[in-house]
């Protein structure tokens, strides 16, 4: 049974899936694996980039990032959710939900725009390879990097400001699993549709305009790999490139699913079950993708290990 003590709690409720106890502690167990997969695979990732000189590359130096962020993303929001799972206390601060928020949309944004440079490196290294070093060269990849962090955090910082002034009235049941812009408009008492319209707007340019430079330049890759005659030499540009899209595919796919898709009032635990996936499953499966198939990361690894 779900404790609401709603004359004295200032916060939010998240109920997640209070309904389903036996679903909670499945899920309870599932997340925690999920979440020390996640750390170890992501600062695995982190380490290799840092130690191993064969990895202080512009490929690795913006993996490395990636994988930061979606450290930063799921320390946000999985230990919040495993609390709530475990007991029935479903409860966070209007302050712990304010910073969730601010922290999943930098970490969302950020690696929207992160993603597409990853790409433009990937074309650089297979189209232009013999001016490779010159176009990335580490001081212009720093300035990438820092650019994609500040506008993730600066574009992120508006929108948790514009959220924090809709009135919600006292209203603070909160029928999902995290802190999220649209379920947080369902609280207001006033009219949201300008906010919904700007919200739409924002992750329309931050999703789509990468997402369409991430497809222009793999269309260029794919020219320049079917004119490489050698197989082996077109195993290889694939092999530094299938991994990156892999990723894309999962990162875009559900984000575009939970925030450009129409509104729907009868599959609410679907997008509680789309937000686990995109919030804790993606980010386990990020650092495996890019390790199991890639074979600079597996030298690093049995290096580190003392097998090589």
């Amino acid at each position: 049974m779900v404790n609401l003590n709603i004359s004295f709690f200032n916060g939010f409720f998240l109920l997640g899936f209070s309904g389903h106890p036996l679903l909670e502690m499945t899920l309870f167990a599932i997340i925690v694996i999920f979440y020390l997969l996640t750390l170890l695979g992501n600062m695995t990732i982190i380490i290799l980039a840092c130690l191993d000189s064969r990895l202080h590359t512009p490929m690795y130096f913006f993996l490395s990032h990636l994988s930061f962020m979606d450290l930063c993303y799921t320390t946000s929001t999985v230990p919040q959710l495993l609390f709530n799972l475990k007991g029935p206390e479903k409860k966070i601060t209007y302050g712990g939900c304010v910073g969730q928020l601010y922290v999943a949309l930098s970490m969302g944004s950020t690696e929207c725009i992160l993603l597409a440079v990853m790409a433009v490196d990937r074309y650089a290294a297979v189209c232009r390879p013999l001016h490779y070093a010159i176009i990335m060269h580490p001081r212009f990849c720093l300035q990438l990097v820092a650019m994609t962090w500040l506008t993730g955090l600066v574009s992120s910082l508006v929108q948790t400001v514009l959220i924090t002034q809709v009135p919600l009235c006292g209203r603070n049941i909160i029928d999902h699993v995290f802190c999220e812009v649209p379920v947080l408009l369902k609280l207001s008492c006033v009219d949201t549709t300008a906010n919904q319209l700007e919200l739409f707007l924002v992750s329309a340019v931050l999703l789509l305009v990468p997402l369409a430079l991430i497809l222009i330049s793999y269309g260029f890759i794919a020219q320049a790999v079917c004119k490489i005659r050698a197989s082996e030499g077109r195993q290889k540009a694939l092999g530094t490139c299938s991994s990156h899209l892999v990723v894309v595919f999962l990162f875009y796919g559900t984000a575009i699913a939970m925030y450009l898709k129409p509104h729907s009032t009868t599959a609410q635990d679907q997008d509680k079950f789309m937000a686990l996936f995109y919030g804790v499953v993606t980010p386990t499966l990020n650092p495996f993708i890019y390790t199991l198939r890639n074979k600079d990361m597996k030298g690093a690894l049995r290096k580190m290990m003392g097998k090589e």
